[in-house]
């Protein structure tokens, strides 16, 4: 695959988020030497630098058709990404320390389009088994963080006496309606047209219940 190297150079220093960076020590591809290089993961390239301030790769690993396993090396916390084929190259790479090296191993892993796409597969089967099973509302979520008990959260929807104050008491909010599906069966209705549908549900109530702490 022939790349361009200032655009690969453009996009390894841009300003965009990186999904992993660090320091790195890497094996010498025909020596036993170890160098320690600055790695920039971006999407399912691999970019090392000689430091961290280098404006310039020093080289790009494309993680497609490889594997990342943990190996036994001279350095600790090794770990290499190794590619199908008898001449394919193996890159023997070692972290600073255990957490680094796990996770290094756990990004690498999810970096290719193989991942995604199987990931992205495991999504649209989860979605069609909702729309043909029906889409039940998202189970509601407390208001204000539990109160705490000898430094346990105690899940209850009323709050310690001692914490009660007095004073005028705030309106209820207004009643929980079950949805009817929009314009037919649920299982016929896009992603969006349930996501629009859903919001004017929620602002409805949230401006009922508005309504109802504005009234004396």
């Amino acid at each position: 695959m022939k790349l361009n190297e200032r655009s690969l150079a453009f996009y390894a220093t841009c300003d965009a988020p990186v999904d992993n960076a660090g320091f790195l020590y890497k094996k010498g591809g025909r020596h036993a030497a170890y160098h320690r290089r600055w790695f920039v993961l971006r999407g399912n390239m691999l970019f090392y630098f000689e430091d961290a301030a280098s404006r310039e790769p020093v080289g790009v690993i494309i993680l497609e058709g490889c594997t990342v396993e943990l190996v036994e090396a001279a350095e600790e916390f090794a770990f290499a990404v190794r590619f199908a084929g008898a001449r394919a190259r193996t890159y023997v790479l070692a972290a600073e320390s255990q957490a680094a090296m796990e996770g290094w191993v756990k990004a690498l892993s999810r970096a290719s389009f193989d991942y995604l796409r199987l990931v992205v597969r495991e999504l649209e089967q989860q979605l069609a088994a909702v729309r043909a099973g029906g889409c039940p509302l998202p189970p509601r979520r407390p208001r204000a963080l539990p109160p705490k008990e000898n430094g346990c959260a105690v899940w209850s929807a009323e709050p310690p006496a001692a914490c009660a104050r007095p004073g005028p008491v705030p309106p209820a909010p207004p009643p929980r309606r079950r949805a009817s599906a929009p314009n037919g069966p649920l299982r016929a209705a896009s992603f969006a047209r349930l996501h629009e549908w859903y919001g004017q549900e929620v602002r409805a109530l949230r401006s009922q219940w508005l309504r109802s702490r504005a009234q004396p």
